[in-house]
């Protein structure tokens, strides 16, 4: 497969997977302390990756669960944020600055702060009340998510089957290598076709319109310097529809869950519209070991691995690295 390392990737899945007996411990002693509220503070691409477990928690728990971007807490304020608070907070580097400075905002007040980072030396390792580490690198940060959310909706009695569920996703190492594997033709074809495009329009919805907002602004935008729209396909049918034209490229990310008869119904229009609409399923991966019930939950992470392997091909169709910034990291804002 284009640049990928399988014994880095399996290496780094299996030190996510390896942290649920921390994050276990953790859930287990914040629900017999108490607290009143939880934050999941990010910012650009760990900000998205936290709205599904926003979402999780809104859908089963009464619990006050919020998904909030580091910036804009420090700006706006929360009013229910304080000693009966928790934060947890992501980042792949652990140097992002917006992050670092929420965790001093949170800590100021009294909030138990959680990290998770590949690096235990950064300053998000450093300056959190409760850090867990990963081998560096790795990336996302759903598998540790998703045992987060669902041991403490566990611990509430809204969440059945978390010991089946956290058994079947000690498998998740070589599951999304055969995801990533089966990808790659397709991805190949993907960019090939597309080497000349220069705007997409993308849609999804459910647990997936976090993934939607993440490739769009974070991978076509910040890493390839494509124009993109992007919508919830919910909200499909209230303006962003009227862009389409016969030759707009349409990416859409379905999944599994009480999202996918909207997105459903989204692509089913554009294709009317477009002869360029490409949806990315869930459903063609087997994900052997995942019981049904559990597959709809597993949607962003298949989706991350997935078109991981488009993001690659289209680096090199592209002839543009993934990691080549002209202002992000580069100047000072």
């Amino acid at each position: 497969m284009l640049g990928f390392n399988e014994p880095e990737f399996l290496s780094q899945m299996a030190s996510a997977v390896a942290l649920r007996p921390q994050i276990e411990e953790l859930v287990d002693r914040l629900v017999d302390e108490g607290f009143d509220n939880l934050y999941l503070v990010g910012a650009g691409g760990t900000y998205a990756q936290m709205w599904p477990y926003e979402r999780l928690a809104r859908q089963r728990s009464t619990f006050d669960v919020r998904a909030v971007i580091a910036a804009e807490l420090i700006a706006a304020g929360e009013a229910a944020l304080g000693e009966r608070s928790v934060a947890v907070f992501t980042s792949a580097s652990g140097t992002t600055d917006d992050t670092v400075r929420a965790i001093d905002y949170c800590k100021a007040r009294g909030v138990h702060t959680v990290g998770i980072t590949g690096y235990p030396d950064s300053p998000v390792a450093r300056n959190v009340d409760t850090v867990l580490l990963t081998e560096p690198k790795a990336w996302p940060f759903d598998p540790q998510m998703l045992v987060f959310m669902t041991r403490l909706l566990s611990r509430r009695g809204e969440f059945e089957g978390y010991e089946k569920l956290a058994a079947e996703l000690d498998r998740l190492p070589q599951i999304l290598l055969e995801v990533a594997k089966q990808a790659e033709p397709v991805a190949e074809k993907f960019a090939d076709d597309h080497k000349d495009t220069g705007y997409y329009f993308l849609v999804g919805g459910g647990n997936l319109w976090a993934y939607t907002y993440l490739y769009s602004m974070c991978v076509l935008e910040e890493m390839q310097w494509l124009r993109t729209t992007r919508v919830h396909s919910a909200e499909f049918f209230h303006g962003s529809l009227e862009l389409l034209e016969a030759d707009t490229s349409v990416i859409v990310f379905q999944g599994e869950d009480e999202g996918r008869g909207l997105t459903e119904r989204a692509a089913n229009f554009a294709r009317r519209i477009s002869k360029d609409v490409t949806v990315f399923d869930t459903k063609d991966y087997p994900l052997d070991g995942i019981s049904p019930e559990f597959r709809g939950l597993l949607g962003p992470l298949v989706h991350d691995v997935a078109t991981g392997r488009v993001s690659k091909h289209l680096e090199r169709v592209r002839d543009h690295s993934l990691e080549l910034r002209r202002y992000y990291r580069v100047m000072d804002y």
